[in-house]
């Protein structure tokens, strides 16, 4: 595939960034809608409100609308002389936007209402005295309001009031005391991203219908290989719904390596097909497995150390197992970032083995990805550059927006004969352009989102050290929590020593089992405090982190940080809410 270049589509030092044009007018929205979209903003502005008509400051544009919108003409007269129409909801539907005729004033007065709601929700999702869940119970929600699909068409103020019904319940994953899932935060150039991508509504699988945004995919697959280390960034890659698909594509590309037949004769033309991969390892092996027919029996979980590291002395024990048994290694995925504590397992020696066995070595470093943008992370990822293929979700550590998971290949080439059908609706030869850039049909999916715009604006916009100023950050406050709570009174931590990523697992143990023998009992009652104290949480609306079990062990938090909003207070606030929910139990 011919580059495209550099300039515009290479992730320099441009920032993009510019002094952004005074739109003229106190409303918050054409404001925002002016960092955002230049130009643009203006003209929206002024297409809603004209040259006279400019809204007053301080309107709570979100309340329900029970009156009527004045939209301003089109018209060239300046200033306009022209009668402005009020648009009523209520008696407006879907079918009076665009493209019904004389939609276009109803259509932008209903979209900046629109904006309005998401524009508010973002501001609240950032302001620590908001909840960041308002927890009702699924029969609450329910009984409430009434969800079900009807024969006839609602009107716009109805369509209105669901949107910011559905707001009013979310989560504030942009929260800065939203620590709950791996995947946290709310960036504002990703969000724009994201609306524009919706707003092109394209398909990913010819140059010929999505042109920028295949380029874009190009060059920012290449720049994600040439980080992992693979020279000049050759090889190839997709980004595929999540992480779990990304390490499905890893083994079904591993398999073809070894028995291209089994693309067109099936599981019967080959031998019995073993995988490996840690008993920390993500469930998304074993479902993979399940959905090639290799069989979830096929999937050999590796014991770990007591950090959750992979033991390579273990895995060549069975892989020689394996082998002797008449069975055939066709793959080991190694983790880089664990989902629970956090581990990397250890890539050079895990490389080593299937050198030397010929195996194919995947890195599932969905989580842990992220590390290789800062320097002085990146070497917990040493030697990810040995492997066949990597997963990393840049929706995850990076911040991008869900969802964005890409799977990165060495061999160039394979995935294409892997997957591809030739179908000559989509994938004609006789194009009058280089047919390299129909990345479709080495895609497992036909339709196939626009899931790489919001990670390259953001790239443009942060820059490479912007990724890593906010990786470095949220290490530190996962550092900074490990430190207060290691000799804190009522805090156990699951494992010693510091964490290698910001996952930070550790037991609350409430005052009346705190001189209690360590026993059966105690740990009976210590698996019921983490699940209390998280219920408790969510009917506050306080803050959220995860709990779970792990081996022998009984429900812990696992406190992660991917957040840059998140500050040494929010980590004091944890600290101090977990106590305050847990004391009495």
């Amino acid at each position: 595939m011919a580059s495209p270049g550099s300039g515009f589509w290479s992730f320099g030092s441009e920032d993009g960034s510019g002094d952004p044009e005074n739109p003229g007018t106190a409303r918050a929205w054409c404001q925002v809608a002016q960092k955002f979209t230049g130009g643009l903003g203006n003209k929206l502005c002024a297409l809603l409100y004209g040259d006279a008509d400019k809204p007053a400051d301080g309107g709570d544009s979100a309340a329900p609308r029970g009156s009527a919108r004045k939209v301003a003409c089109t018209c060239d007269q300046k200033p306009c002389r022209c009668s402005h129409t009020k648009v009523d909801y209520a008696f407006l539907h879907a079918t009076d936007l665009l493209p019904a005729c004389d939609g276009e004033r109803p259509t932008l007065a209903f979209l900046q209402d629109v904006m309005d709601i998401l524009l508010q929700y973002v501001v609240k999702s950032f302001d620590r005295s908001t909840k960041v869940i308002d927890f009702h119970y699924p029969n609450e929600l329910l009984q409430e309001y009434n969800w079900e699909l009807a024969d006839q068409p609602q009107n716009l103020e109805e369509i209105l009031m669901h949107c910011q019904t559905t707001l009013r319940y979310a989560i504030k994953t942009g929260h800065p005391r939203y620590f709950n899932q791996l995947s946290t935060g709310l960036d504002m150039v990703g969000l724009a991203a994201d609306w524009l991508t919706s707003t092109a509504n394209t398909n990913m699988f010819t140059y010929e219908i999505a042109p920028v945004f295949v380029l874009l995919e190009y060059v920012t697959l290449k720049k994600m290989r040439e980080i992992i280390g693979w020279p000049g960034g050759s090889g190839d890659g997709i980004f595929s719904p999540g992480g779990a698909i990304s390490n499905m594509y890893a083994m079904l590309i591993a398999r073809y390596k070894m028995f291209p037949e089994v693309k067109e004769k099936g599981m019967a033309a080959v031998p019995r097909l073993i995988a490996f991969t840690s008993e920390h390892s993500h469930f998304s092996l074993k479902k993979g497995a399940a959905a090639l027919g290799i069989g979830t029996d096929s999937v050999i979980l590796i014991k770990c150390d007591e950090r959750g590291k992979m033991i390579p002395s273990d895995l060549e024990r069975r892989i020689l197992e394996v082998k002797q048994k008449g069975f055939v290694p066709f793959l080991v995925s190694a983790t880089a970032g664990t989902t629970v504590y956090g581990a990397f397992d250890p890539l050079l020696a895990v490389a080593d083995i299937c050198k030397k066995y010929k195996i194919w070595m995947h890195v599932d470093a969905a989580w842990g990805g992220g590390l290789l943008m800062s320097r002085k992370h990146k070497w917990k990822l040493s030697g990810v550059e040995r492997a066949n293929s990597v997963t990393w979700n840049p929706h995850k550590m990076m911040g991008v927006p869900l969802q964005c998971s890409a799977l990165l290949v060495r061999e160039e080439g394979l995935m294409q004969s892997c997957n591809q059908m030739h179908a000559s609706y989509l994938f004609q030869q006789d194009k009058h352009y280089d047919l390299s850039y129909d990345t479709g049909d080495k895609a497992l999916q036909c339709g196939r989102h626009v899931d790489v715009f919001k990670l390259w604006l953001m790239w443009r916009a942060k820059g490479t050290t912007g990724f890593e100023a906010h990786i470095d950050k949220c290490l530190e406050l996962a550092e900074y929590l490990y430190n207060i709570i290691k000799n804190r009174e009522g805090y156990e931590m699951i494992f010693d020593g510091k964490p290698q990523h910001t996952n930070v697992c550790f037991w609350y143990v409430p005052p009346s089992l705190r001189t209690l023998e360590d026993n059966e009992e105690r740990m009976s009652r210590l698996s019921k405090v983490a699940p209390v104290i998280k219920a408790r949480m969510m009917e506050y609306g306080t803050t959220m982190v995860s709990y779970q079990p792990l081996g022998d062990k009984v429900n812990f938090f696992r406190m992660v940080i991917s957040n840059p909003a998140a500050t040494h207070q929010d980590i004091d606030f944890l600290i101090e809410e977990i106590e305050r929910l847990g004391q009495d139990l």
